[in-house]
């Protein structure tokens, strides 16, 4: 796998900052939530938006503040630390326990798959490995779906996962990881997949292929 882009961190910045209305729908989208991209403009505005429930409105500007918060700290050390804050953001008021390791069993909707109890020392390894991935793209990739498949937290791991994959796309310039509404059905297909056989190279092949915006400069 190659990168796509090769932006600078200024110009991934930039973009990022310039689409995050586009990514927090893309986000809320992916959680579910039966928003259009005008209510979450008018949510992130402080505009009052009727017919929306109190938690979806929660939904949107917690993604909000865990975007700023990844933009504004681009470059911390990714780690264990980084992404139980980001947990801590996306599922404030929403989770039993946000920003923590969760600590008994989850069931994933729509597949039989279980994931394991994660174990703080085991999860650290895991994250080690995923980030000596040399190219920077897959290894975003790859914490993502690694992210999700583990479901680390209570709650809010794609939404966790996909922010703290594109901590490591804007600091390396490759960027930005997004599933848009006219993909978001064959991803949730695929994503089931690889949720009950572990095989990634499908799911992998079609975010590099349809889900990675980028700036592409005339030469």
């Amino acid at each position: 796998m190659e990168n796509k882009y090769n932006l600078t961190l200024e110009q991934n910045i930039f973009l990022a900052k310039r689409n995050i209305i586009d990514n927090i729908y893309a986000g809320a989208r992916m959680e579910g939530l039966n928003v259009t991209f005008l209510q979450v403009k008018k949510i992130l505005e402080g505009i009052n938006v009727p017919n929306l429930k109190i938690d979806e409105i929660q939904c949107i500007l917690n993604l909000r503040d865990a975007w700023k918060y990844v933009i504004n700290n681009i470059k911390e050390e990714f780690n264990i630390n980084f992404i139980c804050k980001i947990n801590e953001l996306v599922a404030r008021n929403e989770s039993i326990e946000c920003g923590v390791l969760r600590s008994g069993n989850v069931q994933i909707t729509g597949t039989e798959y279980i994931p394991d109890v994660p174990e703080e020392e085991v999860v650290k390894r895991q994250i080690a490995e995923i980030l000596k991935i040399k190219n920077t793209t897959e290894r975003a990739i790859e914490y993502m779906l690694y992210g999700m498949r583990s479901q680390l937290f209570w709650d809010g791991n794609k939404r966790t996962s996909m922010i703290c994959a594109n901590k490591i796309m804007i600091e390396n310039g490759n960027g930005i990881i997004k599933v848009s509404d006219n993909k978001l059905e064959e991803f949730n297909t695929l994503l089931s997949e690889f949720y009950t056989s572990n095989d990634k190279v499908k799911i992998k092949q079609f975010i590099f292929d349809n889900c990675i915006d980028g700036i592409t400069f005339k030469e």
